[in-house]
C-alpha cells in the first residue's frame, strides 16, 4: 500500500507541476489524452489475455478499458477541437458507453461466483446503479 500511495503522490505532484507550467486547462487536456491512450493499450492487452484464456475477467476488463478510453478520448477530442457538440454527433458516445457498461455487467457476472451466487443475481447492482442514476436525473 505504501508503494501505491507513493505512486499516487508522484502522479499528483506531476499533475500539479503540469498545471503550474502549462495552465490548468492544458494540463487536463494532457492528462485526458494520456489516460485515453493508456486505457486503449490496456484494453488491447486484456483482449489478448482473453484470447489466450488467461483469466475469466479479461473480456470484461477489455470492454471496460476500451469503453473508458474511447469515452474519455471522445471528450478529449471535442475539447481540442473546441466543439463540445451534443447533437447527433454525440450519439457515438453511446457506442463507447455501451462497451463500458457491457464490461461492468461481465464483471458483476464473474464476481457473483465469489459470493456463491448463480443465475441472474449479478444484475441487481446493475439495476441498482441505473435506478440511482435515474433518481438523480429526476432531481435535476
Amino acid at each position: 500500500m505504501k508503494q501505491v500511495m507513493t505512486l499516487y503522490g508522484i502522479v499528483l505532484g506531476a499533475g500539479c507541476l503540469a498545471a503550474g507550467g502549462l495552465g490548468m486547462e492544458q494540463a487536463l487536456l494532457l492528462a485526458y489524452g494520456a489516460i485515453s491512450l493508456m486505457a486503449l493499450m490496456i484494453a488491447a492487452t486484456f483482449l489478448w489475455l482473453w484470447q489466450v484464456r488467461a483469466t475469466p475477467l479479461a473480456l470484461g476488463m477489455s470492454l471496460s478499458w476500451a469503453g473508458s478510453g474511447l469515452t474519455i478520448g471522445w471528450w478529449w477530442a471535442m475539447q481540442i477541437a473546441q466543439s463540445p457538440v451534443w447533437g447527433m454527433e454525440a450519439a457515438v458516445l453511446f457506442l463507447f458507453l455501451s462497451l463500458l457498461i457491457s464490461g461492468a455487467v461481465l464483471h458483476f457476472s464473474v464476481i457473483q461466483g465469489t459470493f456463491g451466487l448463480s443465475g441472474l443475481f449479478f444484475l441487481w447492482p446493475v439495476f441498482g446503479a441505473l435506478l440511482v442514476s435515474f433518481g438523480v436525473l429526476l432531481l435535476l
